[in-house]
């Protein structure tokens, strides 16, 4: 499968101008991809104003997804501000080249910035099935409780999409290797780079990691879109050989 990873600024709670530079990006990628990932709240930036830039899921920037993935023939994700039934949602959308949507509410709302306090948690993982992969998508601040995560479903790809400060980049790079190695799986992180209207400055390191830790994309500080492909033979080939999972704990998960 390959994957294209975009890593850009984004531009401060202008849902039009980011839509018009990720669709130029877009098809500016000449070469067949299966899948693009865009940055968490990529139309947006990291907002703690949802109601200004909210929209539904009918809205204007479901249906440009939908038609880029159905121009494109790929899927796409990343995630964006939804409003329903009265709540705001930080939410990951899957779209497949059908148009079809699968999404996931981010579990894990990042206290520190408050982001609990104006959107609703997710409850449910989502685990996509697409072209012969199983994919598990997250957001962010996810990043750090590796019990969610947890690889009970026999998934192949982790992704993160983020808006990761630079002054906790370390962190970053070491979660995504520690998340691959313990779910023995493809971990698939886009950040972006910038400052935003907060004047917290980003650095990108969006990267792609392999079961045992290795780079297949190192991490990237400019802006850029980056293109890898990733082995399933190889990987369960991997998993065949060590056979790490097999050997996993059993537990119950409660969510609040």
């Amino acid at each position: 499968m390959k994957v294209a990873l975009i890593q850009s600024s984004l531009s401060w709670e202008n849902p039009t101008a980011n839509r018009n530079y990720f669709e130029e990006k877009i098809y500016a990628i000449t070469e067949k991809v299966d899948l693009i990932v865009l940055p968490e709240m990529f139309t947006t930036g990291f907002t703690m104003n949802p109601s200004a830039v909210a929209e539904t899921m009918q809205g204007e920037t479901i249906l440009w997804l939908q038609s880029l993935a159905k121009a494109k023939n790929n899927a796409i994700t990343g995630s964006i501000v939804i409003t329903e039934n009265g709540n705001f949602y930080n939410r990951l959308v899957f779209v497949f080249p059908s148009g079809e949507i699968q999404f996931y509410d981010k579990r894990h709302l990042f206290t520190l910035a408050g982001e609990d306090k104006v959107y609703n948690s997710g409850k449910q993982k989502l685990i996509v099935d697409y072209l012969g992969w199983k994919i598990c998508p997250l957001v962010c601040y996810d990043l750090r409780f590796p019990v969610f995560t947890r690889n009970v479903e026999d998934y192949d790809v982790l992704i993160y999409v983020a808006n990761w400060p630079k002054v906790r980049t370390n962190v970053w790079d070491i979660l995504i290797k520690a998340r691959s190695v313990e779910n023995m799986c493809y971990t698939i992180g886009v950040n972006r780079i910038g400052f935003d209207n907060n004047n917290f400055e980003h650095v990108g390191h969006s990267q792609v990691v392999d079961c045992l830790g290795n780079y297949v994309l190192e991490p990237q500080e400019t802006e850029g879109v980056f293109i890898v492909e990733l082995n399933k033979e190889k990987l369960f080939e991997t998993r065949k050989k060590l056979g790490f999972l097999n050997d996993r704990d059993i537990f119950e998960l409660k969510t609040n």
